[in-house]
C-alpha cells in the first residue's frame, strides 16, 4: 500500500515534468521522419534494408525508450539531494518498495511512447497490423533494463553526473550497439560480440519479429532482455538497501 502511494506522487512527478514527456515522445518521431526521409532517398536497391520502415520502427521504438534511464535517475537523484527522501529513509519501506515505486509510473509513458512511435509509422508507410499489439508490448523488458539503470546511476550518483551518464554514455551506447543503424554483424569480431552480450540489439531484433509476426522468434531474444532487467533491477535494489541501512 505503502509502494502504490509512492508510485502514484512520482508518477504526479512525471507527469508535472512535462518537458521530459514531450521529448520523450517528440524525439523518436523526429528521429522516424528523418530516417524515412534519408529512405526515401536512395534509390530502390541501394542502401541498407535496416532503413525501411518495417525494420526501422521497432528500431526506434527501443532506442527511444533509453531516455526512460534519464527520467528515473533524475527522479531519484532529486529526491537525494532533497530532505524529501530523509523523510523517506524513515518510513517503514523497504528498498524494494523504494525502486518499485519509481519503477512502475515509467511503465505507462514507455507504452504510450512506443504506442506513439508506431502510430507515426504508419503515416510513413508501417502496415496497419494486430502484430503491433504484441510489438509495443515487447518493449517492457528493455524498459526496464533502461529504468533499472537509471535508478542505479541515479542511486550513486549526483543529479549533475547522471545527467552526463544517462543522458549521453548511455543512449550513445544503446545506439552503437543496439543494430539499429547498421548490421553488427558486418562489422564483426569484438564489436559484435559485445552487441551480443548486451541486451539492445536482442530487444530490437525481438521487436522486429513481434512486429512481423514471427512470434517463434520473440522470446529467443526477449529472454536476454528479461534476464538483464531482472538482474539490474536487483542490483538497484541491493544498491538503494545499501544507502538505506547507511543513512
Amino acid at each position: 500500500m505503502r509502494m502504490m502511494v509512492f508510485a502514484a506522487r512520482n508518477t504526479k512527478e512525471i507527469i508535472r515534468d512535462a518537458l521530459s514527456l514531450i521529448f520523450g515522445i517528440v524525439f523518436p518521431i523526429v528521429l522516424l521522419v528523418l530516417l524515412s526521409a534519408i529512405n526515401k532517398g536512395i534509390p530502390e536497391g541501394y542502401g541498407p534494408d535496416l532503413f525501411h520502415i518495417e525494420k526501422l520502427a521497432p528500431g526506434i521504438s527501443v532506442f527511444g525508450l533509453s531516455f526512460m534511464s534519464l527520467f528515473s535517475s533524475m527522479l531519484i537523484s532529486k529526491d537525494r539531494g532533497s530532505s524529501f527522501v530523509l523523510r523517506l529513509f524513515t518510513s517503514p519501506m523497504k528498498a524494494s518498495d523504494f525502486i518499485l515505486g519509481y519503477t512502475l509510473p515509467m511503465l505507462p509513458m514507455a507504452l504510450i511512447q512506443t504506442a506513439v512511435c508506431y502510430a507515426a509509422a504508419l503515416l510513413f508507410g508501417l502496415p496497419l497490423s494486430i502484430n503491433l499489439i504484441p510489438a509495443i508490448f515487447v518493449n517492457i523488458p528493455i524498459a526496464l533494463v533502461f529504468v533499472a539503470l537509471g535508478l542505479l546511476f541515479g542511486t550513486v550518483l549526483s543529479e549533475k553526473a547522471v545527467g552526463g551518464i544517462c543522458g549521453a554514455l548511455l543512449t550513445n551506447l544503446s545506439a552503437w550497439f543496439s543494430n539499429i543503424w547498421f548490421d553488427t554483424s558486418m562489422v564483426g569480431g569484438a564489436f559484435k560480440t559485445v552487441a551480443d552480450i548486451l541486451p539492445f540489439s536482442h530487444a530490437v531484433n525481438a521487436a522486429r519479429y513481434a512486429a512481423a509476426g514471427e512470434y517463434s522468434m520473440i522470446f529467443p531474444e526477449l529472454w536476454w532482455v528479461i534476464a538483464y532487467a531482472v538482474v539490474l533491477t536487483a542490483v538497484a535494489v541491493a544498491v538503494f538497501s545499501h544507502k538505506l541501512n547507511t543513512k
